[in-house]
């Protein structure tokens, strides 16, 4: 028997090149709804083309090459239907992945990464390049796109506010305030999990607005509060611990400091900073907080970090690392402290 043909020595980059292609036919779909009409049930090509819009012969090549990638599936009768993965792409799924590609497709982001020979000679993301500006400034000049954008967070990070509620020991704290918590969706868990736990969520106002929905939805407003303001002018005062989630990775190293700095001077005596980032390995492993590097470089301009690297960024501002908890997700608690 001859040995079976081995892949050739470039396949990986096969896979992540194709891969470019078939986000991009993703993208497309979930845009025009396919999704959602599929959502009702197996179509052909023809009849989702007739509902939504769109040549039928193209639609079948689409549908064909995702279905071989799992998303749809594809019955002897030439239906198209979803599967357990594709359903997560229908609208108002609790995990928002329909959120993270319409997010990473639309005009801003893929404007963005198309800048990447730009970002790697200048340093400067791909956002400003391509549009002049930073992406939150992009966002907030794109309400509907900052929208989705929100919701997003929930599909790249859903997992972790639960599995940091789980390694953290927050025993000895009153009240946490949640600086930057976006939707609300980690400060709920928190104090879902600890019931002597009160909060304050802080962010921006249109933000903050948003946010009463998720924390009213939990039956919270008892144990909660929501503060509209901005983190690099002063941080809510009288907190036990300040917790910083996908905060410090989105800037510079001296707004991180002015961020790192108000929370110090704001929270009470013992007080604690609770980092929540991707803490990168310092070899050369996998980890997805590498993947995400590249995506703090492009969009907003910041960078992931090891352990030694936030400890190089704590003390300039008179804060170090008591330890860095592991969780049961890609993200670790760096507990900083003042000196």
């Amino acid at each position: 028997m001859s040995p079976a043909p081995q892949p050739p020595p470039h396949a990986p980059i096969l896979e992540l090149t194709f891969a470019t292609v078939l986000s991009r036919a993703l993208y497309a779909l979930v845009q025009r709804g396919v999704l959602d009409m599929l959502a009702a049930g197996p179509a052909t090509p023809d009849e989702v083309a007739a509902k939504v819009g769109g040549h039928p012969v193209a639609m079948l090549q689409t549908l064909r090459a995702l279905a071989s990638v799992g998303i749809f599936s594809h019955g002897s009768d030439g239906r198209f239907g979803l599967t357990t993965v594709g359903e997560t792409l229908v609208s108002g799924h609790p995990t928002a992945a329909r959120e993270l590609v319409l997010t990473f497709g639309a005009p801003g982001f893929w404007t963005a990464f198309g800048e990447m020979p730009r970002v790697l000679e200048t340093g400067r993301t791909g956002v400003e390049l391509a549009f002049g500006m930073s992406a939150f400034d992009y966002l907030r000049a794109h309400p509907e796109e900052e929208a989705v954008f929100n919701r997003t967070m929930i599909a790249v990070h859903g997992g972790e506010p639960a599995a940091v509620a789980a390694a953290y020991d927050f025993s000895g704290v009153g009240t946490v305030v949640d600086v930057g918590g976006g939707l609300g969706t980690m400060l709920v868990t928190l104090l879902q999990h600890n019931p002597a736990l009160s909060g304050v969520l802080f962010d921006a106002p249109t933000v903050v607005q948003a946010a009463r929905d998720t924390i009213a939805g939990a039956g919270l407003e008892g144990r909660c509060e929501w503060v509209g303001g901005d983190f690099f002018t002063a941080v809510p005062a009288g907190g036990d611990a300040y917790v910083l989630s996908h905060i410090i990775h989105d800037w510079n190293v001296d707004q991180c400091h002015t961020i790192l700095r108000n929370c110090r001077d704001a929270m009470n005596p013992g007080g604690r900073i609770l980092i929540v980032e991707m803490v990168l390995p310092p070899g050369p492993e996998p980890h997805p907080g590498k993947l995400l590097d590249l995506i703090m470089l492009t969009i907003p301009g910041g960078r992931e970090r090891t352990a030694e690297e936030y400890a190089e960024l704590l003390a300039p501002v008179g804060l170090r690392v008591a330890r860095v908890v592991p969780t049961a997700s890609p993200v670790s608690v760096v507990e900083a402290v003042p000196v």
